[in-house]
């Protein structure tokens, strides 16, 4: 049965299975499934894998280290990064099923869990993993506009003198921020973003390189703090509960520092056909994963070397707002920079979800469906879409109030990396390879991905209870909508 381009877009994501079912061998720029052709490369799913990892996570790292000392952070660091890797690439084989190379596509999450462990497990994954992935976008605003603050308390400080009274809401930030992701919001799917995502990626680099040098220089003139195997000692200041809440804290942070799972499969689908998006996916995994691990175990150690047990929750405040004021400032502009592309990342998954339901619900309203070209010269730029506007705005202003309600960085860091690592990060791909390789129950392998499924799900949920006393603690110093930094 042939196809055609427009049969293609009037059948919508409803009339994928019969879409697939078509041929489009005599057009070449669309794929087998009748969808535009896809681009994607190792490099710029890479890209966008940094750039959905190396986000906020990175600064309290070094916090995180410092509650778990040299031995348990380098480990905890390593083991995180080995889980991930292993994880990441056994959803990458989900990607098409039954066959991994030539079984059909499955464009989201939901879809490979689906395909694999059937709806009830499909609706259960799709909660946890909007609701995760607008977690993430919460807290990367509330870092965006903690970042801001620090460019003008430095500034402040800069003019004023070291004992001025600087101190400024973060939410006119916040609020500035929600405008300009509304307009970065317009860009209609992934296959659009690599140029922001690499833009982001590189932002990412640049403040981390920064933090990095600035640990280094404080290590080298001798102001290094004190640092133990164990990290922070219980003693006068730290009892023994505090000591174990902030070790389950610091679990979680870097447990949100490894979360990608929640993207993996919209990136994938950008990537071309050939060769095959497993084994690419495969590649890029782990290009990403050890770039950002090499990264994690520099400003984990070298800040953690750098400030002792009293490392700060974000490195870079560790440093002071005086001087060099303009490198602290540089760095803060770098993770804006970063974020505000890094938004876009995570927030494309729950766009298309929105996007798909409304045009299932409704498929032949014009509010839905109607693209305007907005052309420049004859040459169209840019396609304005009233669903689009409207749903994606929306959208963008709750996360934007949310975030103004809750402005708590690490605990909530923390919080959201707790509540997604196990279940999106660990048990759906355990699973899925489980069901699509038919491997046996009470196998050695099948004992084996058990126990370290298992495993992860205790390490969540200490992580989870230390953050949610964390974010207890400071509902009792912090009030919502007027937090001042």
């Amino acid at each position: 049965m042939e196809g055609t381009k427009n049969e293609y877009f009037q059948h919508g994501h409803g009339g994928r299975q019969m879409v697939a079912s078509y041929k489009f061998a005599q057009d070449e720029e669309y794929d087998d499934d009748g969808k535009p052709k896809r681009t994607g490369t190792v490099w710029t799913a890479s890209a966008h894998i940094i750039t959905a990892i190396i986000g906020s996570g990175v600064l309290s790292l070094a916090w995180a280290t410092a509650q778990l000392g040299w031995l348990g952070g380098i480990a905890t660091l390593v083991i995180f990064s080995g889980i991930t890797l292993f994880t990441s690439n056994l959803l990458a084989d989900c990607y098409r099923s039954p066959d991994s190379v030539t079984g059909k596509r499955n464009y989201t999450l939901m879809e490979e869990v689906q395909a694999n462990l059937g709806r009830s497990k499909c609706i259960a994954c799709g909660i946890v993993q909007y609701a995760n992935l607008s977690g993430f976008l919460i807290g990367y605003t509330i870092t965006t506009s903690m970042s801001m603050v620090a460019v003008h308390k430095s500034n402040c400080f800069h003019r004023k003198g070291h004992d001025a009274s600087c101190k400024f809401s973060s939410n006119p930030y916040m609020i500035g921020m929600g405008i300009f992701e509304v307009f970065l919001s317009q860009i209609p799917s992934f296959h659009k973003l690599t140029w922001l995502s690499t833009v982001a990626a590189i932002m990412s680099f640049a403040y981390s390189s920064i933090g990095i040098g600035l640990s280094l220089a404080r290590i080298i003139s001798g102001k290094g703090g004190r640092t133990t195997l164990t990290g922070v000692e219980v003693g006068i200041d730290v009892s023994a509960p505090d000591k174990i809440w902030t070790v389950f804290r610091a679990l979680g942070d870097i447990a949100f520092a490894y979360s990608f799972a929640q993207v993996l499969v919209d990136i994938q689908d950008t990537l071309k056909s050939q060769p095959a998006e497993n084994k690419v996916m495969k590649k890029a995994n782990t290009i990403a994963v050890f770039t950002t691990t090499a990264f994690y175990m520099l400003c984990g150690c070298l800040g953690y070397a750098a400030f002792g047990n009293s490392a700060p929750g974000n490195m870079l405040t560790g440093f002071g707002f005086y001087e060099p004021f303009w490198l602290v400032d540089l760095a803060n502009i770098f993770i804006v920079i970063h974020l505000l592309g890094a938004y876009q990342v995570l927030a494309q998954p729950v766009y298309s979800m929105l996007e798909t339901l409304a045009r299932e619900k409704w498929p032949d309203s014009k509010f839905v469906k109607a693209e305007y070209p907005i052309k420049i010269s004859n040459k169209t730029v840019f396609t304005f879409n009233r669903l689009r506007f409207a749903g994606r705005s929306i959208f963008v202003v709750s996360v934007t109030i949310l975030a103004m309600a809750m402005p708590f960085f690490n605990d909530i860091l923390a919080l959201l990396g707790s509540i997604g690592f196990w279940p999106l990060t660990v048990y759906i791909p355990i699973e899925m390879y489980i069901a699509q390789k038919n491997i046996k129950r009470r196998s050695t392998k099948w004992f084996m991905l058990q126990l370290l499924s298992m495993l992860c799900l205790l390490v969540s949920l200490a992580a989870a209870c230390g953050s949610i006393q964390g974010v207890g603690e400071s509902l009792k110093t912090s009030k919502p909508f007027q937090y001042k930094v």
